[in-house]
């Protein structure tokens, strides 16, 4: 059981080797974080089984009042939910706060909760876990997420 960077040790079919016109910064964005391997820029924790989870980004950072926040904390807090399949946060501007919180979902197929109940629940769960001023304003359901690097 232990979680860190996501790090490919071998090429792969298909894999990028530069970024047009700017290969210094795909060297710093890819090999040199880790020499010898590939950084993917996700974060993943591995079981005692070997089974691999990835957590998200690692380079996604908010700030709530103040607060350096990494969207896959909030994340990890949410896809323990019970109804919860995945989820996605990002920052967005917040008169007050600087920028706040915004959490979408996928539900589990046959989960049966309101919106409004899952929001609820959602909030608390992140206010007990990480801390008040983490707890989202915007909740929204969705039937799936973006799989790219800028979401």
């Amino acid at each position: 059981n232990i979680s860190g960077a996501l790090c490919i040790s071998q090429a792969w079919p298909g894999m990028a080797r530069t970024i047009y016109n700017d290969h210094k910064r795909f060297m710093e964005t890819y090999l040199t974080p880790y020499p010898g391997f590939f950084f993917t820029g996700d974060g993943v924790y591995r079981t005692s089984e070997g089974y691999y989870q990835l957590t998200g980004r690692l380079d996604d950072i908010i700030n709530i009042s103040g607060h350096r926040l990494g969207t896959a904390e909030v994340e990890d807090v949410v896809n323990h939910h019970v109804a919860v399949a995945e989820s996605a946060v990002i920052g967005y501007p917040h008169e007050i706060k600087g920028e706040g919180a915004y959490v979408f979902v996928v539900l589990k197929k046959d989960s049966g909760y309101m919106q409004e109940t899952l929001a609820a629940e959602l909030r608390e769960l992140i206010s007990k876990k990480i801390a008040k001023y983490a707890a989202p304003e915007y909740i929204q359901v969705t039937h799936r997420l973006p799989k790219t690097r800028s979401g």
